[in-house]
């Protein structure tokens, strides 16, 4: 058995469609406010949630009782766009119920792709889990035109994976109706085993997948595995659920093993590392103070202005740059809130007169400590 009793702080819960639904094409309510219960427990013992939730077509389709399909594009869009506010109303009351905040993000692939709106997206979703609340995320239907080449997120799956690099997520935990990976189709082999472990997603893993058995979600088996994939070489473990089973997100994020696990071969550290490397400017670089530096090496704090001494290189905000101390000793590197311009505008001064110098303001964090890594030469 592998150790991940008590590892699981920063936790994404996916919800499909034919969970949200019981399959029955219509919401089931008692399956949502278990879901936010379970959600709330986990909250209020100190965990950090995201919750990824299909659902709006769904309940589109059953507010204006249509016999709309999904196969129709400009349909599916109508549908999101009745059924996306009355989902979240929904979500609304039953946190408010539990005393929580919660908060609604639609977002699209072009959302990763671009810099700017990775580095927003990063800094909003952790501020509102700082913050004590949670962020319900779903795919923006209304606008997205990307499944017009059949480049979809796959009722959410990839979507939750990519959300997981967003926000270093220790764990992504996928529910359905099924529960988890199988050797065969469990519907059509009786001799089917449930594949409890995965240690490293190859291409005979991908043997396992095939087609969504739900027909009122995008879904199937293979998006589950490729979504694995992705999450697992991000950091996260992976756990494919079925959602009806009782207590199933709290017994898992406290370590019991209920359906299939991927089994991450990276730390969150050596992840956020390779991508910020990755990405990192040659000769742009940030120079601060031993005040700072001490703050960065021992403190886990964030770069503010007042430690900066002097700036290098022309970059602009989203770009990794370096951050040297002492004797130009690279300390870290980070994503930068602010562009080289600016910083040299706004170096030495307190974080409360940014916005007076510059006109703009991106936060008092140069770099938030969430988005640097501590790397020396």
């Amino acid at each position: 058995m592998n150790n991940i009793e008590n590892k699981y702080n920063r936790i994404i819960v996916k919800a499909g469609t034919s969970l949200l639904t019981g399959g029955s094409g219509q919401l089931d309510l008692t399956i949502l406010e278990n879901l936010v219960s379970q959600i709330a427990e986990l909250q209020r013992s100190g965990h950090q949630i995201v919750l990824v939730s299909s659902g709006a077509v769904a309940v589109g389709r059953s507010a204006v009782d249509s016999v709309l399909e999904n196969k129709d594009v400009l349909d599916r869009q109508v549908l999101a766009a009745v059924g996306q506010p009355r989902l979240m109303n929904i979500y609304e009351q039953l946190f408010t119920n539990q005393g929580i905040v919660c908060a609604q993000a639609l977002l699209s692939r072009r959302d990763f792709d671009d810099r700017l709106g990775y580095l927003n997206l990063r800094n909003t979703l952790w501020s509102l889990m700082d913050r004590g609340m949670v962020p319900i995320i779903n795919e923006n239907d209304v606008v997205a035109v990307e499944e017009l080449e059949g480049n979809v997120f796959g009722d959410n799956d990839s979507l939750s994976a990519m959300v997981s690099n967003v926000i270093d997520a220790d764990l992504l935990l996928m529910l359905g109706t099924v529960d988890g990976m199988f050797t065969k189709d469990p519907n059509l082999n009786r001799d089917a085993e449930l594949i409890s472990t995965v240690d490293h997603v190859d291409e005979t893993v991908n043997e396992f997948g095939g087609p969504s058995s739900d027909r009122m979600g995008r879904g199937g088996m293979a998006t589950k595995i490729e979504a694995a994939k992705l999450a697992t070489s991000s950091g996260a473990n992976v756990v494919i659920a079925n959602g009806t089973v009782d207590s199933v997100i709290v017994r898992i994020t406290n370590g019991e093993r209920l359906g299939t696990l991927f089994v991450s071969g990276f730390s969150r550290l050596e992840s956020r590392e390779r991508w910020m490397v990755s990405g990192l400017l040659d000769g742009a670089h940030i120079k601060i103070d031993s005040g700072a530096a001490q703050a960065l090496s021992f403190d886990n704090s964030s770069l503010l202005a007042a430690g900066i001494i002097d700036v290098r290189g022309d970059f602009e905000r989203g770009d990794v740059v370096s951050i040297l101390g002492n004797n130009n000793r690279r300390v870290s590197i980070g994503i930068s809130n602010y562009s080289s311009a600016d910083l040299l505008r706004i170096r030495n001064l307190r974080s409360n007169a940014i916005e007076k110098t510059l006109g703009y303001h991106y936060g008092d964090a140069v770099v938030h400590r969430n988005n640097m890594v501590k790397l020396e030469d």
